[in-house]
């Protein structure tokens, strides 16, 4: 993942914002995965947002790490939030395992 691909920043109420952009297919895995873990496991914010407006396709993978993060995240007591995701996204993240709480702002 290249740094145009993934924007991290934090917002006033300490919520960290991760914004992929584009396509997420396994060169991008790596990486996606060592931000949300440094995020959730080291940062550990009280929220995590990925916003997934500008995401255009996920691989298996990244889909795997995406679910991945939401159970780590509650392990290590960090809300994570996926936001803006397409219907589609959001019904192939329902299908892998992520419950339907964490899918806020549907597009």
């Amino acid at each position: 993942m290249t740094a145009s691909t993934v924007d991290v920043n934090t917002s006033a109420d300490g919520t960290l914002v991760i914004h992929p952009r584009g396509i997420l297919d396994a060169g991008d895995a790596v990486a996606l995965r060592r931000t949300l873990v440094q995020a959730i496991r080291q940062t550990r914010p009280l929220r995590l947002v990925l916003d997934l407006a500008e995401v255009r396709e996920l691989d298996p993978i990244n889909l795997g790490t995406l679910v991945a993060a939401c159970q780590i995240g509650d392990d290590h007591q960090v809300a994570v939030f996926l936001d803006h995701s397409s219907m589609a996204l959001a019904d192939t993240l329902t299908a892998a395992g992520v419950p339907r709480h964490p899918l806020r702002h549907i597009i």
